[in-house]
């Protein structure tokens, strides 16, 4: 045991000495500022939103929202404002710099996106206000055309306006175009107040481009060359870390990150998909907050100058990585000003398209006592047959002809129809909230929302509707999908592809998806009397009235264009081919629009017991019937049994041909 002791104590004696050594040396080195700076980690934090759509205030319903009591509404720019407000501060206090960014998308989706068509930008300005640092494009900003969209960029200041600036790498408007003038910017360097240079690149994606609207003349450029070329023009210009802000889908985002070196963090956007931890992909960052402002993104980061590497460093202090946005943030009193401001624009303008029958956007329309689901995906949808019950019946009175069928896209309904909860909103429906979902696009008339048209299509063509509503779905997903009314059918969505051609990844339809399609005979509301159906087929040459919204019109006779056997020609009610701005509905001079088609059907409602106000028929609580989808043998295989028959056929054959060889051979 005193062995053990002694040698306990040598041993501290000698590291001791040691210590002493090397705190000597230590202080007789010079102290070099340079490298012991280059061995600290620098801190910045990255708050960041995307696809926000002309959410100016809270929602979902909108009609809850009420400033001195709580609600269950989320989202808003005055909330924001002061989120964002907060976090600043306490960054500040720490002399952490904080920078602010949008994935794109921001306008679009509302009826405050209206006002641009009326010479306003209340996005960017209120984004302006709230000190957004960087912004991309999205496709809804292309919503009302490229010359539209450089107008809004205008009347937000731009190009003289610096911040936020506005980076999109691959999107390319010829050098004449009024796009080309407002300050877009290919790549963007910002210099923090550490000395720390952020590199930006921004990319709209190919699902984005896919379904942007109006993008001509402007080009989309490759996605991928364009992000190479701008990571390198970022570095020769000194920029130590790269961020793309991209409006493409998380699963564009893994690509892109895994097919160009550089990127160290990508802010993306499209798929509003709500992050809570990011996604990483060969040391590639990627964040996403949802959409509509439910979330403020919240990425805490560390950037080592020796190495060159990025740390997320969220979880050192337990910081989510996303913050709600609901009543519990209160309201920025200069954004709620301003906020106001334009409300009271788009309350006069609701007035003048309304002809007075409407003058605020919180004013009551309807009540109900369920909501009106626009999911699951890829199925019949309550709001989806309740949209499109309005635009056949509306559109029948408007024409004053009979409609037999209506269709709609999932894509162009943007949420569920969800009445008030709160004891100030019980079970009513604002103008807000009804209007939200279905208040995307223009007419040719420059006013807001997409014109229904009316047009003739044999029944045959119906059917080719429907597989191209079938085929399209599986493809693109659930935007292609179209809600219906005055019809019902059954299809299997496993036999919309026949096969892929290999190497060329091409897929063969089978135009068959639709196993049974029966048109409704009766009047009003599509019920399910067996006795108001008659079979709708293939090879009837019968013209029957349609209506549908210009964008889906348009869109329909595109792929019959690549796919002849799916041809639809949209024709007026003497079977002539014509163009489609002509078949759009116009009354009272003005082009009918979708949201004003679903506005009228909702306050036409019969009124509720003991109300003055219309109320959501309880045949909307569910589904129709309408589309069912069924489970049979895939078409492929037919062809392979027959293979296989044919083939045992012979074997059979040659085997009995032998047998008979051998028992002449054996009776000779």
């Amino acid at each position: 045991m005193q062995q053990k002791k002694s040698s306990w104590k040598i041993g501290h004696t000698v590291l001791a000495g040691l210590l002493v050594l090397l705190m000597t040396a230590s202080w007789m080195l010079p102290f070099s500022t340079e490298a012991a700076s280059s061995e600290t980690e620098i801190y910045f934090t990255i708050l960041h939103t995307n696809d926000e759509h002309s959410a100016l205030i809270p929602h979902s319903p909108a009609v809850d929202f009420h400033p001195e009591e709580e609600d269950l509404t989320v989202g808003g720019f005055a909330r924001l404002a002061h989120l964002v407000k907060e976090l600043r501060e306490g960054k500040e206090g720490a002399g952490e710099p904080v920078i602010l960014l949008s994935g794109g998308d921001y306008l679009g989706g509302s009826p405050y996106s209206w006002l641009a068509l009326a010479g306003q930008a209340p996005e960017l300005a209120l984004m302006q206000e709230i000190g957004y640092d960087v912004i991309t494009i999205g496709n809804h900003e292309f919503d009302f055309g490229p010359e539209a969209l450089a107008r809004y960029l205008e009347t937000a200041g731009y190009p003289e306006a610096t911040t936020p600036a506005i980076v999109a790498s691959n999107i390319q408007p010829p050098a004449q175009h009024p796009l080309a003038a407002v300050g877009i910017q290919k790549t963007f360097i910002l210099e923090l107040e550490n000395d720390l240079r952020l590199g930006f690149l921004g990319l709209l994606g190919e699902d984005a481009e896919r379904v942007a609207l109006y993008t001509d003349p402007v080009e989309i450029t490759d996605r991928f060359e364009a992000a190479t070329a701008a990571v390198q023009m970022l570095k020769d210009n000194g920029a130590e870390i790269i961020i793309g802000l991209t409006h493409a889908g998380v699963e564009e985002d893994r690509s892109l990150a895994a097919a160009v070196e550089g990127i160290d963090i990508i802010v993306g956007g499209h798929s509003h998909t709500a992050l809570e931890e990011p996604v990483i992909v060969d040391d590639t960052i990627i964040v996403q907050a949802g959409s509509l402002l439910r979330y403020l993104g919240v990425l805490e980061l560390a950037y080592n100058r020796t190495t060159g590497t990025v740390r997320v460093r969220n979880h050192d202090r337990g910081q989510p990585f996303l913050l709600p946005i609901d009543d519990s943030v209160p309201l920025d009193p200069i954004t709620t000003t301003l906020i106001n401001v334009y409300t009271r624009h788009l309350n006069a303008l609701i007035e003048k398209m309304t002809g007075g029958r409407f003058s605020d956007i919180m004013d009551i329309v309807a009540t109900s006592t369920f909501s009106l689901s626009y999911k699951p995906p890829l199925t019949e949808t309550p709001f989806g047959n309740f949209i499109t019950d309005a635009m056949r019946l509306v559109g029948e009175q408007k024409t004053g002809e009979k409609v037999h069928f209506a269709f709609q896209a999932n894509g162009n309904i943007r949420g569920s129809l969800i009445p008030g909860s709160m004891k100030h909103s019980q079970n009513q429906i604002s103008f807000y909230d009804l209007a939200n979902p279905v208040s995307l696009g223009s007419g040719r008339d420059g006013q807001p929302g997409y014109p229904l048209v009316s047009i003739y299509l044999t029944g045959d063509e119906i059917r080719r509707v429907l597989e191209i509503s079938a085929l399209l779905s599986d493809l693109l997903g659930d935007a292609y999908f179209l809600q219906v009314s005055g019809l019902r059918y059954t299809f299997d969505p496993a036999r919309a592809i026949l096969f892929w051609v290999p190497i060329k990844n091409l897929p063969i339809p089978t135009h068959r998806a639709v196993l049974k399609a029966e048109r409704f005979i009766g009047d009003g509301i599509q019920g399910g009397d067996p006795a108001d159906y008659v079979p709708l087929s293939w090879k009837d040459e019968t013209l029957y009235h349609v209506v549908s919204d210009y964008y889906i019109a348009s869109f329909i006779p595109w792929v019959g264009d690549r796919l002849p056997r799916l041809r639809v020609i949209p024709k007026d009610r003497l079977g002539n081919e014509v163009p489609l701005e002509d078949l759009i509905i116009i009354y009272d001079g003005a082009e009918l629009k979708v949201w004003q088609a679903v506005l009228e059907y909702a306050a036409n409602q019969p009124v509720a017991p003991g109300l003055a106000i219309p109320q959501i028929p309880e045949y909307y609580a569910g589904t129709g019937n309408r589309i069912k989808e069924a489970k049979t043998i895939p078409l492929l295989l037919w062809p392979a049994l027959a293979l296989l028959i044919t083939i045992a056929l012979i074997i059979f054959l040659r085997r009995r041909k032998r047998l008979g060889r051998t028992k002449a051979g054996i009776a000779n």
